[in-house]
């Protein structure tokens, strides 16, 4: 995600004290290096949005790129846990889903994800070290959480205004996580979810939905000449499917004992901690722009 809905500490530093007071004025309320995350998050947006406005195949090369690096985070968190994620085929299976997507929409995404199944069964055949069902099935968790995912943005961007399908999925889900973050932080009172992310409220989903609604409104109107209630419909499960995926993420970070799937990006952890948000939400907008708005 961008941000989280997660509100600060309130415990004060003691007086004339560097050291935490310090990490609180540089880190801000969220916890992390505020100006770091928002000079990276600043430099993500314009890579992201001058290839998607400006060259369709830049930006499929991008997501590419950036997919093949989320698999590599995950499978390396997940070997701290003994976890031996077979990359290779995961990988392939990535380049082959997203560019199969974007080249021919939902059919070939689906049999380029039957082929990686197939691929990283057969990976381990030769391989008589233990865990050969545990390691493979989570080959074909990473290939359907990362890459299949990713695809549906693929599928978006194809159409004739793929760009402006992929700018209301990037918006309605930023938008999501924006007013979960501010509403959190002002109001959040009642967790949602203790178990798995304690600090995530009920206050900062009433946030994502009331910022996500709008934006989803705003966008189906404005870019696709839509109604105000298919506008609603898109940025509610935008809502839907970043909240998922920021507990889903949660549940998968806390299970492997991580704060962060890497710290490849100052102040926002990993590509996989900026896409757990993304990766549920695509199918779930690809549906609706589908089928209700456009």
């Amino acid at each position: 995600m961008v941000m989280t809905d997660e509100p600060p500490e309130s415990q004060p530093p003691e007086a004339g004290a560097k050291g935490p007071g310090h990490r609180a004025r540089r880190h801000g309320r969220a916890g992390r290096d505020l100006r770091a995350a928002t000079a990276v998050g600043l430099g993500l947006a314009a890579i992201v949005l001058s290839t998607l406005f400006l060259f369709k195949p830049a930006f499929v090369g991008l997501v590419v790129l950036v997919m093949i690096v989320a698999v590599w985070e995950l499978a390396t968190a997940m070997s701290q846990r003994s976890v031996a994620v077979p990359v290779v085929p995961v990988m392939l299976g990535a380049v082959l889903m997203l560019v199969g997507g974007y080249a021919g929409g939902a059919s070939p995404l689906m049999v380029s994800l039957g082929l990686t199944v197939a691929a990283v069964g057969a990976w381990r055949l030769g391989d008589s070290s233990p865990g050969y069902l545990r390691d493979v099935a989570a080959g074909v968790f990473v290939a359907v959480y990362v890459p299949f995912l990713a695809g549906f943005a693929m599928i978006l961007v194809r159409a004739d205004d793929g760009h402006w399908q992929v700018f209301a999925l990037l918006l309605v889900v930023v938008a999501s996580d924006t007013g979960g973050y501010a509403a959190g932080v002002i109001a959040g009172r009642h967790p949602m979810a203790p178990s798995v992310s304690p600090k995530k409220s009920w206050e900062g989903f009433a946030g994502s939905v009331l910022l996500g609604g709008t934006a989803g409104v705003a966008v189906a109107i404005l870019a696709f000449d839509g109604t105000w209630w298919a506008g609603a419909i898109l940025g509610l499960v935008g809502v839907i499917g970043a909240t998922l995926g920021d507990l889903g993420e949660s549940m998968i970070k806390r299970d492997l004992g991580v704060k962060d799937m890497s710290s490849l990006l100052p102040g926002h952890g990993g590509l996989m901690d900026r896409l757990d948000s993304l990766l549920p939400s695509a199918p779930l907008v690809w549906l609706v722009l589908e089928y209700v708005v456009t």
